[in-house]
């Protein structure tokens, strides 16, 4: 199979940078990190989890290029010094000799542009996911002429069974494109394949959207939800989870529509990549509001793409056609 050395990489990359998110959760993630508004615990996961897996595409595909979400300028400041610090004593768990000056160069790795052939990387998924402890993803996707080849996505909180959230939870999913998915636990090599059906049984349909009010209009997807025959209350949780959750089954819909608080936002490439390739490797559809491919040829903003819109397939065409009129 074509891709099978990038596919090992990214899966042992994935994996690392997610014991060392459980690890800093564990270690700083308290109730009072939401009320205080401190962010510090997610900071530390994203350059940890960025310097992790750009190291080791690195190490194993030299020219690889990589577009991340993060870069180690502010960690090279003299008041971050103490913070670096921090990151990189997590580092030196995998890599015993790295230094705080080798760690901001791995964690710069992931400051590429966007080329023909590219890596993309959103190292923590969900910051308010990450602090309340709840659904947060990393996420890496290998990218060729526009089209998603690869996709690896890591969701530490995610249960097993999704109406038993107290159950086991982390699972890894993997996307290699013409060779569908492959649903693993996240900390064993136990592998599980699950096909995906388009539904049409109205007491299954679900849509799972954004926590936050900011990164959807909650309003319009609902009417959305209704014309389309959905009539449970929506899902929601944080990350690119919600891509895993459409395309196992567990939800029918997922819409990211403009929200009135944001409308000239863009989606970066790397909050949409892997999710894409699972989803449609499972037999679902992905697009933006007005049925057009996400753009991941041009740049880390898809400037050419409204809103995004994830279905199981069957009810895709009938999604778009009720956003012409709501």
């Amino acid at each position: 199979m074509r891709y099978t050395s990038e596919k090992m990489t990214a899966i042992q990359a994935v994996r690392n940078a997610a014991k060392l998110c459980k690890q800093v959760q564990s270690d700083f993630v308290r109730p009072s990190t939401l009320t205080k508004k401190d962010k510090s615990p997610v900071t530390i996961a994203d350059f940890c989890s960025q310097a992790i897996v750009c190291q080791h595409l690195k190490e194993t595909f030299p020219d690889a290029c990589i577009v991340g979400e993060e870069n180690a300028d502010s960690l090279r400041k003299p008041e971050n010094a103490k913070l670096l610090q921090q990151i990189s004593s997590y580092i030196c768990q995998f890599h015993p000799e790295a230094t705080p000056e080798q760690v901001c160069d791995w964690i710069d790795m992931g400051a590429d542009t966007v080329v023909k052939h590219y890596w993309t990387l959103d190292p923590i998924d969900g910051t308010k996911g990450f602090l309340r402890r709840e659904q947060y993803a990393i996420a890496l996707a290998l990218v060729e002429s526009g089209q998603v080849k690869i996709g690896v996505l890591a969701c530490p909180n995610l249960p097993v069974d999704i109406d038993n959230p107290n159950g086991e939870k982390g699972l890894l999913f993997v996307a290699v494109r013409g060779h569908g998915v492959e649903i693993l636990y996240l900390n064993e090599d136990k592998a599980k394949l699950i096909p995906i059906k388009p539904s049409t049984n109205q007491i299954t349909l679900r849509l799972v959207e954004s926590v936050e009010t900011a990164h959807g209009d909650h309003t319009r997807q609902e009417k959305i939800a209704r014309k389309v025959g959905i009539k449970l209350p929506s899902l929601r949780i944080d990350s690119q989870a919600k891509y895993a959750v459409v395309a196992r089954g567990d939800a029918t819909l997922y819409l990211r529509l403009p929200s009135p608080k944001t409308p000239d936002y863009h989606e970066k490439i790397w909050d949409h990549a892997a999710g894409t390739i699972i989803t449609e490797e499972m037999g679902g559809q992905v697009s933006d509001m007005q049925g057009l491919p996400l753009d991941f040829a041009s740049d880390h903003e898809m400037r050419y793409n409204r809103g995004v819109v994830v279905s199981n397939g069957g009810i895709h065409l009938a999604v778009i056609e009720s956003l012409k009129d709501v």
